[in-house]
């Protein structure tokens, strides 16, 4: 074989390699659910961020719908805000109550919709994070799965819902999950609230050393300015012993 078909197979196979690369169904942008900072504690309350990249080269994302476990029903969840884009928030009544945290829950939240408001969208090639605040988180299970629907302008529609294998391959369209830790004593809404209490006291007692540093430095002047002027004092009566004496002789 010549060079010129040695290189042309080359160039042919670096395309076939690009291609397969960046295709579509190969890519690695999915819809994931992350939770930042402190982990997420069973039977707590967490903030869980879904990154939702847009994978069509010339339609904009404009639905994204987060599904919550039936299995595992969360009785608090929020939204947080976002320019341009509205939020809905849906509850279904279960087909047994369950018992959370000593109460009897008879209903639980099951969907969050967010819609773009136009012109807003998640455009090709840019990616959009959404925010939600939820407990309290099940005490029973390692993670929690929230499967995701990804809606275009152009009426195509992405179900990430596949569960990932424990120690198996990842699916091509993997459900947004996160890891769930053991429980910790106080956590929940109770520890923010020792929290910010704790903020308080730290205040007070930061306010009150101030104030005692703001005493003692209104008082060292005192002192300073008490003590120059029985110093002037002396030496003004120095001088006037001296002169008299003088005046004497």
């Amino acid at each position: 074989m010549s060079q010129r078909h040695i290189a042309r197979a080359g160039v042919v196979l670096a395309a076939v390699g690009a291609a397969a690369l960046f295709s579509p169904s190969l890519a690695s942008a999915h819809v994931t659910a992350k939770v930042l900072g402190e982990a997420a504690a069973k039977g707590g309350y967490t903030k869980i961020t879904y990154r939702v990249p847009n994978e069509d080269a010339t339609a904009g994302t404009v639905k994204v719908e987060i599904k919550l476990p039936a299995e595992h029903p969360l009785t608090s969840v929020r939204t947080k805000p976002m320019p341009g884009w509205t939020s809905e928030l849906t509850k279904v009544k279960l087909d047994e109550p369950v018992t959370s945290h000593g109460a009897e829950i008879t209903e639980a939240y099951s969907t969050v919709v967010w819609t773009a408001v136009a012109p807003a969208k998640i455009a090709p090639g840019q990616f959009e994070e959404f925010e939600l605040s939820v407990g309290a988180l099940p005490e029973d299970v390692d993670s929690l799965v929230t499967p995701a629907i990804q809606s275009y302008e152009n009426g195509k529609v992405v179900a990430w819902d596949q569960p990932t294998p424990d120690g198996g391959e990842e699916p091509e369209r993997p459900a947004p999950e996160i890891a769930l830790t053991a429980a910790v004593e106080g956590h929940g809404h109770g520890a923010a609230a020792n929290a910010a209490d704790g903020h308080d006291d730290h205040a007070a007692a930061a306010s009150s050393t101030d104030d005692t540093a703001r005493w003692l430095g209104g008082a060292g002047l005192v002192v300073g300015a008490l003590g120059l002027g029985l110093g002037a004092g002396a030496v003004l009566r120095a001088r006037r012993a001296t002169a008299a004496a003088k005046a004497g002789e």
